[in-house]
């Protein structure tokens, strides 16, 4: 039975006592599975966003206890570290003001700052401050082009499982783990690079023209979460351009693979290859992807064949290569019109135009080293489907993914008598699977409380809007659109989204991306300027305004709604 503390739970310490949900939901917004926090995040994530801050300059590894402090787990719920967040604001300069400005509103009851006399160093700001300068001058972040390599290897030494003991399996999964220590420590710094040029940015254009902060990041290109929509985009159109293809679509997803490599033909060969070729780039990608118990493309495949029939709806206009371009232009036409404002102002052009360039550079790199990441927790996950499906074989398991509900430290025991594990697990799956039904706090201040005490999702109440009403979060994505809205929760069933709607949803990552090829624009509860709704928002074209609260539960289904990305506000226009 579920106790008032989940078995891989933290618990705050003295020196870091406050964590939020605040930027964490996009990462794992579901509870994390106990064989995907204590065997991935705990020696990758973990250890890894330590390894990232020392580097960066930010902290010694020495201020941290053991297990290091950077992310905390309640409730099974990853959360970020506050006091973390905020001591980096203070090394840095910025000030922990200024990230509680980023994480909070104003109405929020947030714990105070409570000063104390190791916060302050110069030591690490100076070493902080030199981080920065190479991120403005910087041309290329080479270590994040590197680790796209190592990651392609890990995926092209997959061996045949069939031919591999369980042991085998479980000592290359063993082995992925520095991988996945390492390639995290980049995501953390080259986090920090992205939010530097789009901060001058702002506070170089924004009394100037407040909505040329967003159009001046976007129409990047080369971004890998993107790369996704533009790959789904052009199977679509494989589909769309072949009768018997589109026949086969149109019959339903069960059994489609089998029945398009009946057909034979050229063909079904192109749409067999695409398929392919997208699984081995981005298979291990999917709903929650950080967490190696979620489905991704490659064990679950129709999760790709339900986008490419999403995307059979978009037309010729929702190509990824001309909204990409068309970006990249008015992003050019916006640069040479603040280099001639400023083109008597020495500092401030020079300013500018590092600026420009770092954002260009910091965000596909960001993109970039999350896919790498990524392409090695879904190798770690094949390896763990692969024993799975044995023990359901023998009768262990009742399905593949309660392999998850292991911990890190049980494995060897559990391969040695699989069997004297099979009612544990179905027992611990259960009280896993309650944790989805609770409602996480905002905020952890010094103690979580119990389970017990935590509502269920959804039970608090909300206003919802008014005809008329305005709503403000985020200027993410700069444009404006006026559409039905469409509130999806999840993936289920995304064929709800017709071409033109704005896709209203919790939060978004890499598997949501195809529902933007056919969105006229998006709005999430919550998120940042650096957050994917936001980044694949403006390589597609389309206007995003993350971060408004119970958007899902206080805009009805149906509504008509004007979306303004450039301004960061949601105006409802009719009621269902």
């Amino acid at each position: 039975m579920l106790g008032d503390k989940w078995i891989c739970d933290r618990t705050p310490t003295e020196r870091f006592p406050d964590y939020t949900r605040g930027n964490a939901a996009e990462v794992m917004a579901e509870p994390a599975s106990p064989l995907g926090w204590t065997f991935s995040c705990e020696p990758g994530m973990v250890l890894g966003c330590r390894d990232g801050f020392e580097q960066m300059g930010v902290f010694d590894a020495l201020e941290y206890s053991d297990p290091a402090e950077c992310f905390g787990l309640f409730g099974g719920y990853f959360y970020n570290s506050l006091t973390q967040a905020r001591l980096f604001g203070i090394r840095s300069g910025a000030g922990w003001q200024a990230i509680d400005q980023a994480y909070f509103d104003p109405s929020q009851n947030i714990p105070a700052y409570v000063e104390k006399d190791w916060h302050n160093s110069e030591r690490h700001s100076a070493k902080l401050g030199g981080t920065v300068g190479w991120v403005l001058t910087t041309d290329a972040v080479h270590e994040t082009e590197l680790n796209k390599l190592e990651a392609k290897a890990v995926r092209d030494s997959r061996p045949d499982f069939s031919t591999q003991t369980n042991e085998q399996i479980l000592s290359r999964a063993r082995s992925l783990q520095r991988h996945q220590r390492s390639m995290f420590a980049q995501v953390v710094w080259t986090s920090l690079g992205a939010s530097v040029g789009p901060g001058i940015i702002a506070a170089l254009t924004g009394e100037i023209d407040p909505t040329a902060g967003t159009k001046l990041v976007t129409g990047v290109g080369d971004v890998d979460s993107a790369d996704i929509a533009t790959r789904i985009f052009a199977i679509s159109r494989i589909v769309n351009a072949s009768p018997a293809l589109s026949a086969e679509f149109d019959a339903g997803i069960d059994g489609l693979l089998d029945r398009v490599a009946a057909l034979g033909g050229d063909d079904a060969a192109a749409f067999q290859a695409a398929v392919e070729e997208f699984t081995y780039v981005h298979g291990g990608r999917g709903p929650g992807e950080w967490d190696i118990y979620q489905w991704s493309y490659e064990t679950k495949p129709a999760m790709l064949l339900q986008a490419v029939q999403h995307a059979r709806g978009a037309g010729e206009e929702a190509d990824p290569a001309r909204t990409v371009a068309s970006g990249a232009a008015e992003r050019a036409r916006l640069v040479a019109q603040f280099e001639e404002m400023f083109a008597d102002n020495a500092e401030a052009l020079g300013m500018f135009q590092s600026a420009v360039k770092s954002a260009g550079v910091f965000m596909a790199a960001r993109e970039r080293c999350k896919s790498n990441n990524i392409r090695v927790y879904g190798e770690v996950r094949m390896c763990f489907h692969a024993i799975g499906q044995r023990m359901v074989d023998a009768g262990h398991l009742a399905h593949v993914r309660q392999i998850f509900m292991l911990l890190a430290d049980e494995l060897d025991a559990f391969l040695a008598d699989p069997g004297s594990f099979s009612a544990l697990l179905a027992e611990r799956e259960t009280d896993y699977l309650s944790l989805y039904e609770l409602d996480p706090p905002y905020i952890i201040d010094g103690a979580a409380p119990p389970l017990s005490e935590w509502p269920k999702k959804n039970s608090g109440a909300v206003e919802v809007v008014k005809v008329g009403d305005v709503l403000g979060g985020v200027a993410g994505s700069p444009g404006v659109v006026t559409g039905t809205a469409r509130v999806l929760l999840n993936l289920d069933d995304p064929s709800v989204l017709e071409p033109g709607d704005i896709l209203i949803a919790p939060a978004t990552d890499p598997s949501w991306t195809p529902l933007f090829l056919a969105a006229g624009g998006v709005i999430t509860n919550i998120g940042a300027i650096g957050t994917h709704a936001v980044i694949v928002s403006r390589e597609l074209g389309i206007p995003c305004v993350p971060s408004i609260p119970d958007a899902t539960r206080r805009i009805p289904d149906g509504a008509t709604i004007t979306v303004d990305g450039t301004n960061g506000t949601v105006t409802i226009n009719a009621l269902p």
